[in-house]
C-alpha cells in the first residue's frame, strides 16, 4: 500500500550514495534530512508547550474551585484553552510525525540488506536494480563502511566475538552519551509542577535505557540514531537561544508560572492533608484507658484501709 513512499526514500538515499560512495554517509544524510523535514513541528510544539505551562498557575486554581467536580474542571480548563487559543495537544506532533518518520527508516535500512531464506547474500528492497547503492549491495554478505559491518547486530558480533564486538559496542555507548547531553538541555530548562524528583530522574535516564536497546538493532541504524542525535542536540541549543533568550522571554515566563504552580500545589497538599489528619482526630478521640500513676484518689471516694499487718493481741491484765 505504502510501496510508493517506500521507493521514494530508497530513491533518495541512493542518490546521496551516488556521490558519496559511503553507506555511513547516506544513513547521516538521511538522518540531516529528516530532522530538517520535523525541526519545523519541533519548534511549534515547544511553543505550545511553553504556552500551556504559562497557564500552570491558572490551571492550578481551577482544580482548586472545581475539586470533586470533573466535569466543571473540564469545562473550565476548555474555556481556559481558548481564551488564551492554546492547543492542548500541540507538545504531542513531533511525537505522531517521528513514530511513522521511525517505521519508514526501520523498513527502509533493514531492507538494503534483506536477506531471503536460502540466500547467500544481500537482495535489497525498495530499491532501482539499477542504481549504484542496489549494484553496491545485491549478493554481498556485508555492508562495510568507517570500520563496521552496518548490516550486522552489535549484540551478535560481541557474542561471536568479543573484541572485535568492542568497537560496536563503543558506538552504542558514544550514542548512550549524546542522548544523556541532550536530555540534561532539555532537562535543565523544564520546571514540572506535577513530576516529582525521582520521576524527573527516571525521565533524565530513559533516552539511555533506548541507547541501550539498540544492540539488538542493525548497527545502520545505530548510525542513523547517533547522527540524529547529534543534530537534535543543535536544535536544542537553538531552541534555548530562542525561546529562553532573556528573562521576558516566553521559556522564562513559563519557568516563572511553573515554579509558581508547583508552590501552590505543594500548598494545596499540605492543607489537604492538614484537614484529612483534623477529621480523624475528631472522628477518633483518643481514650485514655489506664489511670495516671501520680492521680491522687477523689476526695469523695473512700480510700482503701490500711493494711499494717495482723492485728496485735491484747495484753492480759497483771495480778
Amino acid at each position: 500500500m505504502f510501496d510508493w513512499l517506500f521507493d521514494g526514500v530508497g530513491w533518495l538515499i541512493a542518490w546521496i550514495y551516488s556521490w558519496s560512495n559511503d553507506y555511513s554517509i547516506a544513513i547521516g544524510a538521511m538522518a540531516v534530512v529528516v530532522m530538517i523535514v520535523i525541526t519545523p513541528l519541533t519548534l511549534k510544539s515547544t511553543r505550545g508547550m511553553l504556552e500551556m505551562q504559562r497557564l500552570q498557575p491558572e490551571l492550578r486554581r481551577l482544580q482548586i474551585e472545581h475539586k470533586g467536580d470533573r466535569q466543571g474542571l473540564n469545562e473550565a480548563m476548555m474555556k481556559l484553552y481558548q481564551e488564551h487559543k492554546v492547543n492542548p495537544l500541540a507538545s504531542c506532533l513531533p511525537l505522531l510525525a517521528q513514530m511513522p518518520v521511525f517505521i519508514l527508516m526501520f523498513r527502509l535500512l533493514t531492507g538494503l540488506t534483506y536477506r531471503p531464506a536460502g540466500s547467500s547474500g544481500f537482495e535489497p528492497r525498495n530499491l532501482d536494480d539499477s542504481s549504484e547503492l542496489y549494484l553496491s549491495l545485491v549478493g554481498k554478505q556485508e555492508m562495510r563502511s568507517i570500520g563496521l559491518d552496518l548490516a550486522v547486530q552489535p549484540i551478535n558480533v560481541m557474542r561471536d566475538d568479543f573484541a572485535r564486538g568492542l568497537i560496536y559496542a563503543g558506538l552504542v555507548v558514544a550514542l548512550a552519551l549524546v542522548y544523556l547531553v541532550q536530555q540534561r538541555m532539555v532537562a535543565s530548562r523544564t520546571v514540572s509542577p506535577t513530576m516529582s524528583a525521582s520521576q524527573q530522574k527516571i525521565m533524565q535516564y530513559l533516552p539511555v535505557v533506548f541507547a541501550v536497546f539498540q544492540v539488538v538493532l542493525p548497527t545502520g541504524l545505530v548510525v542513523y540514531y547517533f547522527v540524529q542525535a547529534v543534530v537534535r542536540i543543535g536544535q536544542q541549543a537553538y531552541i534555548t537561544k530562542r525561546f529562553y533568550g532573556n528573562d521576558d522571554s516566553i521559556g522564562r515566563q513559563a519557568q516563572q508560572a511553573s515554579a509558581k504552580a508547583r508552590e501552590m500545589k505543594d500548598d494545596d497538599d499540605k492543607k489537604t492533608k492538614k484537614t484529612e489528619k483534623t477529621g480523624q482526630n475528631e472522628q477518633f478521640p483518643s481514650k485514655r484507658v489506664t489511670q495516671p500513676k501520680n492521680k491522687q484518689n477523689s476526695p469523695n471516694r473512700p480510700s482503701a484501709p490500711r493494711n499494717d499487718g495482723p492485728p496485735k493481741r491484747p495484753k492480759p491484765p497483771q495480778r
